[in-house]
């Protein structure tokens, strides 16, 4: 995988508006794959969130349930943590007994 960048950076200097600039560099397939990426993982720390807010739960209360830190469910949150299958199945069941309803964390793949 080569470093060089495949959208034009003299272009991208003359820029002054973010979206501008953000439309330029997603013209790169290898960067766009990063920022979908990227996008789906804030998309999912941010239901996760929503979930336990709506359990009426701190991230501390959560973080105990899951048997985990605090900082733990934090960095979740905010996208900033790694999360395996088994942890989602925690989590997702940890809000369904908060809530007394099934939650369901959605993940879909890139076209």
């Amino acid at each position: 995988m080569s470093n060089k960048k495949k959208y034009n950076l003299a272009k991208i200097k003359k820029l002054t508006k973010f979206d501008d600039v953000l439309n330029e560099k997603l013209k790169d397939p290898e960067y766009r794959k990063g920022h979908l990426a990227a996008l789906k993982r804030l998309e999912l720390a941010h239901e996760i969130m929503v979930a336990r807010e709506k359990a009426k739960m701190t991230q501390a209360e959560f973080a105990k349930e899951l048997k985990t830190s605090q900082s733990f469910v934090a960095r979740a949150e905010n996208g900033n943590q790694n999360l395996t299958l088994d942890v989602l199945m925690r989590m997702a069941d940890v809000l369904s007994m908060k809530q007394k309803k099934p939650i369901k964390f959605q993940i879909v793949g890139s076209v």
